[in-house]
């Protein structure tokens, strides 16, 4: 069967859907496929389900500092079945809304199925022959699997497959010391399992500053987690108590061994088995597809968002790739990539909120930087809650005024980055937030005063 359509999607992630919703809304018809999932990896395996396992972990180590806050309870016990069941809830819920809101949706037609090009306007959906005057791939990415010596004869986990979990780990070891290696480490420690982190690296999230690195390498010790790092020799091995993973460290044994392996080292595009060559489509050694300041690919008739074109990798990246796109095509609104500021927070306890540079990439530019600096401790929200772990860091140029980047590693330092973020983008200098008014008691609230004493970079 031959079909033809205005618009061609594939992909039901976060871009997909919505861009489907403008189109149809201005009367164009839209084939939407999508293979596996409705909602992409943010419903189904990323933000959604992970941050109701974080909010999980999060409830039972609070309850577990009852006495702290004058609670009195017996000890505490975890369910993880139900953890589990709250976190499948949650995903299932939003999954629904996706699907039933596209399968609803006037003007657009959904096909479930793998989509491959056989030509730059024609794409093949099992039986079904589709073409399209314009085609928007948002394909996604997935768990990039590196070539650890043992690891095909050894069980592990991805991001994905621990989703479906059905027993607790008694020690989970984590390969990977970053955002989704943390996470997962720090929550299934307050779950109840043994958690060791290995990373390749001399520090976790090594594109983070060194002070941003060594507290969040605190906390997560302080909680029992054990770290190794510089492990530059990873590898497998069945064991009679699970899986060994061996490894070359500076320090510590030259073997962990866990009753269950994550593995967290990295993504991939979903693009190998797209047949992008028959349309002519370019991709990078990595499978990224390319794509402009405005999202178009080699083929002009042809874009790229979300995780797929290696421009972001996050919920938001892929969300704002949707109104770039929709703004460019359909308001007459030009929008760029590169009009955006990098932003994202890593969701360990306490949440790290991210704007702009780090101040290792500031001092790459060369300018005269200011640099404000100041403790959880000396927030008032945070001592009152009991959470006054980490710090707030705010970068300046010191000419020009303008806010370079800025880092709050705290409660709620995920939602206070915001008001940073909005002067940015506002290009506004840093003083417009030391003249403003913040709520008390709140985290934001120390954010004028952490701009207002600002002292040279040396």
């Amino acid at each position: 069967m031959s079909r033809h359509f205005d618009a061609i999607i594939i992909g039901a992630g976060q871009a997909g859907p919505s861009l489907a919703g403008r189109l149809t809304q201005v009367g164009k018809s839209v084939a939407l496929i999508e293979r596996k999932l409705f909602g992409g990896t943010c419903v189904n395996t990323g933000c959604m389900p992970t941050k109701a396992m974080v909010a999980s972990a999060y409830a039972i180590h609070t309850a577990r500092r009852g006495d702290e806050y004058g609670m009195t309870t017996g000890p505490v016990s975890v369910d993880f079945a139900r953890v589990m069941a709250r976190k499948e809830k949650v995903r299932l819920d939003a999954r629904k809304g996706v699907e039933t809101w596209l399968k609803g949706m006037t003007n657009c037609t959904v096909f479930e199925g793998h989509a491959r090009f056989e030509s730059p306007t024609e794409i093949r959906v099992g039986d079904d022959l589709i073409s399209g005057e314009q085609v928007f791939l948002n394909v996604g990415g997935r768990a990039a699997i590196p070539d650890f010596p043992g690891v095909n004869d050894v069980p592990f986990l991805t991001n994905s497959s621990i989703m479906e979990l059905g027993h607790l780990p008694r020690h989970l070891v984590v390969i990977g010391g970053s955002y989704v290696g943390l996470e997962f480490a720090q929550m299934f420690r307050r779950f109840g399992s043994e958690v060791t982190v290995i990373e390749k690296g001399h520090r976790l999230i090594a594109r983070e500053d060194p002070d941003v690195s060594d507290a969040i390498r605190a906390i997560l010790e302080n909680e029992g987690i054990r770290i190794r790092l510089g492990a530059e020799c990873i590898r497998f091995a069945r064991h009679k108590d699970g899986v060994a993973a061996g490894v070359d460290c500076t320090s510590g044994a030259p073997e962990v061994i866990g009753s269950d392996v994550l593995l967290a080292t990295g993504r991939r595009p979903n693009t190998d088995d797209l047949g992008v060559d028959k349309a002519g489509v370019k991709t990078d050694g990595r499978g990224y597809i390319e794509v402009d300041d405005f999202l178009r690919t080699s083929a002009p008739h042809i874009f790229a968002l979300g995780d797929c074109n290696g421009r972001g990798a996050f919920t938001h990246t892929s969300y704002n790739d949707f109104e770039i796109v929709a703004a460019n095509l359909l308001d007459n609104d030009p929008r760029r990539v590169s009009d955006r500021i990098q932003a994202y927070a890593l969701y360990v306890d306490p949440p790290l909120g991210r704007a702009g540079m780090t101040e290792t990439e500031a001092r790459k530019i060369g300018r005269k930087l200011l640099i404000g600096t100041r403790p959880m401790t000396r927030v008032g929200r945070a001592v009152e809650k009991g959470e006054t772990q980490g710090f707030m860091k705010v970068i300046v140029d010191a000419v020009t005024e303008e806010i370079l980047g800025a880092s709050i590693l705290g409660t709620g330092g995920d939602e206070a980055i915001q008001s940073i973020l909005d002067v940015m983008y506002a290009k506004r200098p840093y003083t417009t937030i030391t003249r403003a008014m913040h709520i008390h008691p709140t985290v934001s609230e120390l954010i004028p005063t952490v701009f207002g004493d600002l002292s040279p970079a040396t």
